[in-house]
């Protein structure tokens, strides 16, 4: 039945309201971490979980609770997590200690991963027309990539006159409004019951993609354990083995393994993966430079790097309008080469003008921003009604992963190549391992200077490296989508809403 043009609208903006609560949660902790840990006297290791709890806890459920909107319809694990995430908020809000604010951090993660799968599956079912539909993922887009940026900016403004608990409680109003809105507007549509829900799938996923995701974190973790890390990479890999071939053998698996073969959703998931993991990479290197380099504050190496993020913003929208006329292929080609002429255009002005560096970091954002438009684009026109949230869910954790290996790569990349420089350059055991250490030296041995500019002059060139890096492999995917183009056939040119 065709859903009234204004309650497909509002439809949007509710979810949208939902999913910008979703992302925040996931940085608006990095400005008030401090305050909170003194608060509550955190130890370095609880800090760590209350940290990454949400986004291990969400990575493991979505599979699971995107499939359990695909039985028993969206709107109702829609509505569930927005209440779990309502409560979970006031808990975190109300924490007096660190093991409270873990088990709402938790809490939180499982509301939002029954949130975010469904948001886009609600999405994919309420809008039929393909143009239409394009236009309300760029928008869905937009909402994904703006939350996680503002969410250190709304972080700070609420800790100028609020305690740390403020940036929790400010979920509670909203998701109320939002879940009253969604019992009125959000259509009623039956979920497939023939979709079953095999228990031992649910837990191999579950234990395989947050051992796997815990791994990549304790890799890339300053001081990390390389045996920790080794270990669950392992379990993690053993157990998504077992979990593939569980799928390839069932009749109604948890995650159709067929289904994501295909051609047009491959390559989705595929850019989203990249281009999550080269951004994420970029950005890493570019902070860290802003900071030691440049002698920026975080806030102030947070609103310069904001460009990107309001770059992305922008684009969905204006992506998911561009791709009814020229076609998915087109866009995520164009949208990758952007990035990447952005982080090259960022490389060769980083000393020039700051309008320079904005305009290059805008581009930048514009391109990546375009670019995941449209590969979620192509994945959610080429999947069945019935199987969105199965779709949506494995896009999620394709971000997730792409964000960790990003992180783990051009993490080690920088720290490679920082420490054979200095070694070259005679400062090796002054230096450390990296540019933090440099200038811890450098504080307690003034007459150090000739050392600190040396480690300056070594992160330069491991920021260099990452950069081009990441802007080749960003051109390389370019070179492979193209290169799909007859493969994927109707469904990269101007979308086509899959039969229901």
């Amino acid at each position: 039945m065709e859903i009234p043009f204004q309650n497909r609208w509002l439809t949007l903006a509710i979810v949208s309201a939902a999913l910008f609560l979703v992302v925040i949660d996931m940085t608006v902790l990095y400005t008030a971490l401090p305050s909170m840990a003194q608060a509550l006297r955190t130890t370095a290791s609880e800090k760590l979980w209350i940290l990454n709890a949400y986004s291990l806890v969400m990575a493991g459920l979505m599979p699971v609770l995107g499939a359990l909107g695909d039985r028993i319809g969206h709107r109702r694990i829609f509505i569930a997590g927005m209440v779990v995430f309502g409560v979970a908020s006031m808990l975190a809000a109300l924490a007096t200690t660190s093991a409270v604010l873990i088990g709402a951090r938790v809490l939180l993660a499982i509301g939002g991963a029954a949130m975010l799968p469904a948001t886009i599956a609600i999405i994919r079912v309420t809008f039929q027309d393909p143009r239409e539909l394009a236009l309300a993922i760029g928008i869905w887009a937009a909402i994904a990539s703006g939350g996680a940026a503002v969410g250190p900016l709304l972080g700070g403004a609420l800790l100028e006159h609020f305690w740390w608990g403020s940036v929790f409680l400010i979920n509670v109003p909203i998701i109320a409004v939002a879940t009253l809105l969604a019992l009125r507007y959000v259509p009623v549509r039956p979920g497939n019951a023939a979709i079953t829900i095999d228990l031992p799938s649910c837990g191999l996923s579950m234990v395989g993609i947050i051992a796997l995701a815990y791994g990549i974190k304790e890799l890339a973790k300053p001081g990390g354990s390389a045996a920790l890390a080794l270990g669950m990479l392992v379990l993690g890999g053993a157990t998504l083995g077992v979990f593939v071939r569980r799928q390839l053998r069932l009749e109604r698996p948890l995650i159709d393994l067929r289904l994501l073969a295909q051609a047009p959703i491959a390559t989705g998931m595929l850019v989203a993966l990249v281009a999550s993991m080269t951004l994420i990479g970029f950005e890493l290197v570019l902070s860290q430079r802003l900071q030691l380099v440049a002698g920026k504050s975080p806030l102030e190496a947070g609103a310069f790097v904001l460009p990107i993020s309001l770059g992305s913003f922008f684009a969905g929208p204006l992506a998911g309008a561009v791709i009814g006329r020229i076609g998915c292929v087109r866009v995520i080609a164009a949208g990758l080469a952007m990035t990447a002429l952005g982080i090259v255009g960022y490389l060769l002005l980083r000393d020039g003008s700051v309008l320079a560096q904005v305009l290059v970091l805008t581009v930048c954002g514009i391109g990546i921003g375009a670019s995941l438009t449209a590969s979620s684009t192509l994945v959610m026109s080429n999947v069945s009604e019935d199987r969105a949230g199965m779709a949506g869910s494995v896009e999620g954790v394709a971000y997730e992963f792409g964000g960790g290996f990003g992180v783990t790569i051009f993490g080690s990349l920088m720290t490679a190549v920082y420490v054979s420089t200095v070694d070259r350059l005679g400062f090796a055991v002054q230096a450390g391992g990296s540019l933090d250490e440099a200038h811890a030296h450098a504080r307690a041995h003034p007459e150090a200077q000739a050392m600190l500019q040396a480690a300056m002059q070594a992160f330069e060139t491991s920021f260099t490296w990452v950069s081009v890096a990441v802007a080749a492999i960003l051109l390389a995917l370019v070179l492979a989508v193209l290169g799909q183009r007859r493969r994927l056939g109707a469904a990269g040119e101007a979308p086509r809403v899959a039969a229901h």
